[in-house]
């Protein structure tokens, strides 16, 4: 969970992009980004938009504009896990996790690991600056290794 002071920082940075390329500040993208910082963790825009139905009325089509507009600006990061599902997730530098995705049954599990990380940031890239990664392990899960009968195979 975030706190209020994390949404006043992210909806000031909205304000300020919005007023600088002259774009409308309104009710309803600040109350989407504010049911955001509600959710914990990943979800779809299907999902926020009927999460905002019982208090407040926006159109679907706001909603997938809004996140559009939240990931140019790395509020949200966009995570396609399969060909079918797009899931968000609040952006976060100080909080970089990484997703282990299971091919048989689409579960996505979060995990973190320092060395992974460290890694990543010690290397260099002749021409490119780094500002933030994400790891996607894709496999099978111990559920689905079980129902089907997979045997690990090393790489």
């Amino acid at each position: 969970m975030t706190t209020n002071d994390e949404f006043e920082d992210v909806a000031a940075r909205l304000d300020h992009y919005l007023l600088e390329h002259k774009q409308r500040r309104t009710v309803e993208r600040k109350e989407i980004l504010r049911q955001i910082y509600l959710i914990d963790g990943h979800f779809t825009a299907t999902m926020l938009h009927e999460l905002m139905q019982g208090h407040f009325q926006v159109s679907l089509a706001t909603v997938y504009n809004s996140l559009d507009l939240f990931t140019k600006l790395d509020i949200i990061v966009r995570h396609q896990f399969s060909t079918d599902v797009v899931e968000y997730e609040r952006f976060s530098r100080n909080q970089t996790h990484h997703h282990r995705v299971c091919t048989e049954c689409g579960t996505v599990k979060e995990f973190s690991d320092v060395k992974m990380r460290r890694a990543i940031n010690n290397r260099e890239f002749p021409s490119f600056h780094t500002t933030h990664f994400s790891l996607y392990l894709y496999g099978v899960c111990k559920k689905c290794q079980k129902k089907r009968g997979f045997r690990k195979k090393k790489m």
